[in-house]
């Protein structure tokens, strides 16, 4: 598909794993918490996790590692750790040059995050000024919100934000059910897989990135650095 086909007017971008760097600190948190329980968090696990809404989240690791507490205990006794490991979130590389040169070419933009909104304050605390260049912000507790990813919901809210037409919106992901809600949506989605994931599973996707730094406006229709 050439630039021209792809015709991309609108860039939709998830937030962690793809603009800031706290996919991390779910992990380390996590560690922690089972393995007070005997237990070892895997990234086979935590790639069926990423993506989602905090609580269903919660409930595949508790079903999955047969944890001898409910997905509320477990979000309640994470959340002191994580919260003091967002307020350190840095960009990932690649993120501010993109988003901040489509910005400057007039490129409409939004994040469509499955964090909660109170969270999404804590992860941007250092970083106000950057997320000005972003037209819309929906979080996962949003009200347009209804189904958490795999469900295309929050991807057309932030579409319907924007007044952007699902065909010619760009998502950036690298959760596996993120790829799949951008789909679902019927956006063009590039995804950034973790290193420790099999890109091969990103299949669906229409090109899939080491690092956004790799990525090439004008082959989607998008002004060139």
């Amino acid at each position: 598909m050439t630039a021209k086909q792809r015709h991309i007017t609108h860039v939709i971008y998830d937030m962690d794993g793809v603009l800031l760097d706290t996919e991390p600190f779910y992990t380390e948190v996590t560690q922690q918490i089972v393995q007070q329980h005997g237990k070892t968090f895997t990234w086979a696990l935590k790639s069926q996790m990423m993506g989602r809404k905090p609580l269903d989240a919660a409930k595949i690791l508790v079903d999955a590692l047969e944890l001898p507490i409910t997905a509320e205990e477990y979000l309640i006794s994470r959340e002191p750790l994580l919260d003091a490991l967002f307020l350190t979130a840095q960009p990932l590389q690649g993120a501010q040059t993109l988003t901040r040169h489509l910005h400057q070419q007039g490129i409409p933009q939004a994040v469509a995050t499955s964090t909660p909104h109170a969270k999404f304050l804590l992860k941007t605390h250092a970083h106000q000024t950057w997320f000005t260049v972003f037209n819309t912000i929906i979080t996962g507790d949003n009200i347009a919100v209804k189904q958490g990813k795999p469900a295309p919901d929050i991807f057309l809210a932030a579409a319907n934000a924007l007044q952007a037409d699902p065909a010619h919106c760009l998502v950036f992901e690298d959760a596996l059910v993120g790829v799949e809600a951008a789909k679902a949506a019927g956006m063009h989605v590039v995804a950034i897989p973790a290193l420790a994931l099999d890109k091969t599973l990103f299949a669906t996707a229409d090109a899939v990135l080491n690092q956004m730094g790799e990525f090439r406006p004008e082959l989607w229709g998008l002004p060139a650095f």
